[in-house]
């Protein structure tokens, strides 16, 4: 039995445990807060922290006394923060709870984050699996941690107006030079035109899709001018109320324009659907960290009421809250069997979800709309007008992020908010360029994997996961050779050159248009060939928006993508698989000569002859597919994975989508069901959304893909999207059925008669004459 003076002792210990927990837990309380207490006020309210919460294992958010919720904060931080919060209250560290719904016992963590497993755990051999391929300081080699900012001392403001006036000289002469670039890289153009012009020549003509464009362009300047005659009519008998010229040009056709006449070039989103017959609502939506996020509804406005400002403003950051299954919270969303399947849109890099919006019928979301689904267009984190719940624009907290955080917040919180507004339990999720990167990353075992369970088929076009031969252009190698403090010397710890965003509000649209093509096209190497060049004007509208300085470093910086070339393997696995599929090339080609003498063995080893062109390459790679089960140890994804569809675009020099499909082929991700994939040769990375053939080439493939894949429950109460009413193989996950086959489209530089009926049809329906229709009004 201890005695008196041992039970003292102990009593004692524990009480100065506390004490020095105590003054430890307030000083990193103050640490991590958002001001310090001397900065607090009665509108302010306490903002020290008080506890860390966990999204995923590396994406800790601090809760603050009053409520508020601060962003990127280190690991290290938030755990000391959470330990000793737990001696204070008596806590039990030791007690753990699952990181994700559904993951596998044994897989636990601490305060939501996984613990240490020890150097011994570490390897820093080529072969080593992601998360044991890591520095001593245990970080994810490509999510290098983010840097810690507190609250703004005087010493944090000298800093940060530094950097700020730094950058604001530096990334303005690095945007001088990529537009002088741009500019002198024209001039070959430009003398070009001239000089055909001087002989009695078209140079338009050479462009694939000329007399397309002819034909679109006569039929936009007939819609135009009936347009204008018809607001004289309406205003020569007084009739000039919105919903008088709504009802009258409701009864002429399905989807009546509900705008006309020139085209001003708006960066509007809404503006551009009512000329088509639809509209936009614009919900705001909370991520977990604490941003204030844009979500598009696009609807029809016969069939839906849009919602009140008070329910389209953001909800609690938490994400997925539970409901009854029978829940349904849109108006939109009527009577069982007629209902509509939702769908989300993202974006890509230095985009906003408009990018799907300015092709008239011809824009992806309008025609998936026409078509019969729900359609939500996604925006990330900052976009056109940053917002976050407690922090300001110049507080560089509020730009400390890169694609995981877009991932692994972002994400999660448009699809809850689309959930919540349409009551389904799935959608399906389009992505483009780096919206696919940003899913790929959420996707991801050691991201945030039970995001799969909510997305019904991941539909990525331009899958942005491996890089392109861009990479290694001269504007980027600079950028990929300094330091990461010179990074931010240069582009400084903020918003990534904010002036081409006041370049965006200054210039006039057809001006910016121009000048932002020649701009992009120089980074990018992508041309308008197959785009309508009389539209052009209005896709930039809707870019760039505002990105972190931390993002772009992600992308171009010495540490992370342009070093690895990969979204989620190290440079040195990359090898490894290189080498891996050379050996499994070699002993197949050996294995098909010993084959070829004996006639028995044909049906059972199949053998192939000299490879000549794409399709026999993706061929073998699918015979090879399932053959060496050991390649998936180094899996990305797990069991919760959707089911996905690829378009890649063969002339991509920004993204190598093919060796996606590669990885998919050759078995190294058993638990993805590859559903439909198709290399469209010709194609550059923006031709699935801007190519005057895409909705033939991709929009009416995502159609099908989309209600294949929707679940059955969700099928029984939902109208049938119009050219889906055929489909009778839909996708059930662990069935027996086959990956679908690598199309391999070769007309993307041609324009194919089905691409002829595409104008003006309805959504590339083709079943309008807008011609003979404007004529005999």
């Amino acid at each position: 039995m201890p005695s008196l003076s041992t039970v003292k002792d102990k009593v004692e210990d524990k009480a100065s445990t506390k004490a020095k927990a105590a003054i430890g837990f307030a000083q990193q309380s103050e640490r991590l807060a958002q001001y310090s207490p001397s900065q607090e006020d009665d509108t302010t309210g306490s903002t020290q922290a008080v506890e860390a919460k966990f999204i995923t294992p590396n994406d800790p958010v601090i809760q603050t006394a009053n409520g508020g919720r601060l962003p990127a904060v280190p690991v290290d931080e938030a755990i000391k923060l959470n330990r000793l919060k737990d001696i204070i209250e008596d806590r039990d560290p030791s007690e753990a709870e699952p990181v994700h719904e559904g993951e596998a016992p044994g897989r636990e963590s601490i305060h939501g984050a996984r613990p240490s497993e020890g150097d011994a755990r570490q390897s820093t051999e080529p072969e080593a699996p992601l998360k044991q391929a890591a520095p001593p300081s245990r970080t994810n080699p490509l999510f290098p941690p983010l840097p810690l900012y507190g609250p703004p001392t005087l010493l944090r403001r000298i800093e940060c107006l530094a950097f700020r006036v730094s950058s604001a000289v530096l990334s303005l002469n690095f945007l001088l030079v990529i537009i002088l670039g741009a500019a002198f890289t024209s001039i070959p153009l430009m003398w070009s035109h001239i000089w055909l012009r001087l002989t009695f020549r078209n140079p338009d003509k050479r462009r694939p899709f000329y007399e397309e464009e002819e034909r679109r362009r006569k039929a936009r300047k007939l819609a135009e001018r009936a347009w204008e005659q018809k607001q004289k009519k309406l205003r020569r008998r007084n009739h000039v109320t919105e919903s008088t010229i709504s009802d009258s040009a409701e009864d002429a056709e399905e989807f009546a324009p509900l705008e006309g006449g020139k085209d001003p070039i708006v960066c509007d989103v809404s503006y551009y659907a009512r000329r088509v017959g639809l509209d936009v609502e614009i919900f705001d939506v909370q991520t977990e960290d604490g941003f204030i996020i844009e979500l598009w509804h696009v609807y029809d406005p016969r069939e839906h009421r849009p919602s009140s400002a008070k329910d389209r403003e953001q909800h609690s950051p938490d994400v997925f809250p539970p409901h009854s299954s029978d829940e349904t919270t849109s108006s939109s969303q009527t009577k069982s069997g007629n209902k509509k399947y939702p769908i989300l849109l993202i974006h890509g890099l230095l985009q906003s979800a408009g990018a799907y919006c300015t092709n008239d019928d011809d824009s992806l979301a309008f025609f998936l709309a026409k078509s019969g689904y729900d359609v939500w267009l996604g925006n990330n984190r900052c976009g056109f007008n940053p917002r976050h719940n407690v922090l300001e624009y110049s507080d560089p907290r509020m730009w400390a992020w890169n694609i995981r955080q877009m991932g692994c917040m972002d994400l999660p919180a448009l699809i809850s908010r689309v959930l919540s507004e349409t009551g389904f339990e799935k959608l399906g999720l389009i992505a483009h360029s780096q919206g696919t990167t940003q899913t790929f990353v959420a996707l991801a075992k050691e991201q945030r994997p039970d995001i799969g369970e909510k997305i019904s088929v991941f539909c990525a076009l331009a899958p942005a996961a491996y890089a392109g031969p861009l990479i290694g252009k001269m504007y980027f190698k600079f950028m990929r050779v300094i330091s990461p403090g010179m990074f931010r010397i240069f582009f400084g710890i903020h918003a990534f050159i904010p002036f081409m965003l006041t370049m965006h509000s200054l210039l006039p649209g057809n001006f910016y248009g121009a000048m932002g093509y020649r701009v992009f096209s120089f980074l990018f190497n992508w041309t308008d060939e197959r785009w309508e060049r009389g539209l052009r004007d209005r896709m930039f509208q809707f870019a760039p928006v505002y990105v972190s300085a931390e993002s772009m470093r992600w992308w171009l910086g010495r540490e992370c993508f342009a070093k690895h070339k990969c979204i989620l393997a190290t440079k040195e696995q990359k090898i490894t698989e290189d080498r891996e599929d050379e050996e499994e090339d070699q002993v197949e080609e050996q294995s098909s000569d010993d084959s070829s003498d004996d006639e028995d063995r044909r049906p059972t080893r199949p053998a192939f002859k000299k490879e000549s062109t794409t399709e026999e390459r993706i061929t073998k790679d699918r015979v090879l597919r399932r053959r060496n089960t050991d390649r998936s140890r180094y899996a990305w994804y797990g069991p919760q994975t959707p089911p996905i569809a690829l378009w890649v675009c063969g002339a991509d020099d920004l993204v190598d989508g093919r060796r996606l499909l590669r990885r998919f082929d050759r078995n190294r991700e058993p638990h993805v069901d590859l559903v439909h994939s198709k290399i469209i040769e010709g194609y550059e990375h923006l031709d699935p959304l801007w190519s005057m053939d895409s909705i033939e080439k991709v929009g009416k493939e995502v159609r099908q893909v989309l209600w294949r894949t929707a679940p059955e429950l969700a099928r029984n109460v939902c109208r049938t999207p119009k050219g889906c009413e055929e489909i009778t193989d839909f996708y059930k996950k662990g069935g027996k059925t086959e990956s679908a086959k690598t199309g391999l489209d070769t007309t993307a530089g041609e324009w194919s008669e089905k691409g002829k009926q595409q104008v003006s049809g309805g959504g590339g329906e083709g079943n309008r004459d807008l011609e003979a229709e404007i004529q005999g009004a």
